[in-house]
């Protein structure tokens, strides 16, 4: 503690330190501003201190629904979750032998992370109005009139809008379990065969205690990842709209603070996610050294 600092430290933590200000400083400022007092405005400087804007959004922005897309984007974002662990953990166990085409399954996994997020998002849009077109098709070749005024579109929150996020959330999901499948010794399940536990015995209390703070943190990067998504969901929703793409079409219409306090409300919910799956993964950790 006592040596002496090289030349280039202090040089280096400057620029460290103006990469981090510039990284958090727009956040930062968000949040102050949504502070203000109700003479607040969109810049500084500040007018007064209060939670007088937070109080204007729980009353609603115009027509704008801000519960129903706040709602939305929690289901929308606790199912990518969901489905992001469990098939990244099966395809991590699936991977950890020579799978027939499997190296090609890999690269079209992961393919969604080379393309544009807007054409993969009007790439799912296209297909799910072809996929409208038939139903449409058999419905009308069936006489089913009345089945063909009650149809909508396929189009929706947990159909296409679902499986646009996963194309964003999954391949993540895959590279961390085949890193970790990498390096997990499978002398410990070896051991729990000898000893007679059957396949999800040694899965239950042998694997999945040991990669569990992976999975609490693949979890934790579907549900962020999935939250302000807008690109892939912009033209795979359909009618409805999750809370990022209501924030978007605000920013051109409101004039007030009560925007800077819905990105903060957002952004909160971010980090309590992530402290959450920190703390569990962290949790998890102590409970495996323990054993």
């Amino acid at each position: 503690m006592n040596e002496k600092r090289a030349p280039g430290f202090w040089p280096l933590a400057a620029v460290f330190a103006a990469f981090v200000l510039f990284l958090y400083g727009p956040m930062i400022c968000i949040f102050v501003l949504s502070f203000q007092g109700p003479e607040g405005g969109l810049t500084f400087p500040l007018r007064g201190v209060s939670l007088h804007w937070f109080y204007k959004l729980a009353e609603g922005l115009g027509t704008v629904d801000i519960g129903a897309a706040f709602r939305r984007s929690l289901l929308l974002g606790a199912l990518v979750m969901l489905f992001t662990v469990v098939l990244s953990v099966l395809a991590g166990l699936a991977f950890r032998k020579k799978l027939s085409g499997g190296n090609t399954l890999f690269f079209v996994t992961v393919a969604s992370l080379i393309m544009p997020s807007i054409i993969v998002s009007l790439g799912i849009g296209l297909q799910f109005r072809l996929i409208d077109t038939g139903i449409k098709s058999i419905l009308t070749s069936m006489d089913a009139t009345s089945m063909l005024e009650g149809y909508g579109t396929a189009l929706g929150l947990l159909t296409s809008a679902l499986g646009a996020h996963l194309t964003w959330t999954l391949p993540f999901g895959l590279l961390i379990m085949f890193a970790v499948f990498n390096r997990f010794n499978p002398a410990y399940e070896e051991a729990a065969r000898d000893l007679g536990a059957t396949p999800w015995q040694t899965f239950r209390h042998v694997v999945l205690p040991l990669i569990g703070p992976s999975v609490v943190g693949i979890g934790m990067f579907g549900f962020t990842l999935s939250w302000d998504e807008i690109a892939r969901t912009s033209q795979a929703i359909g009618d409805v709209n999750t809370l990022p793409l209501e924030l978007q079409g605000l920013t051109s219409t409101v004039t007030t603070p009560s925007i800077y306090a819905l990105g903060t409300v957002t952004t909160v919910v971010s980090f309590l996610v992530m402290g959450v799956a920190v703390a569990l993964a962290r949790g998890l950790a102590r409970r495996q050294v323990k054993r």
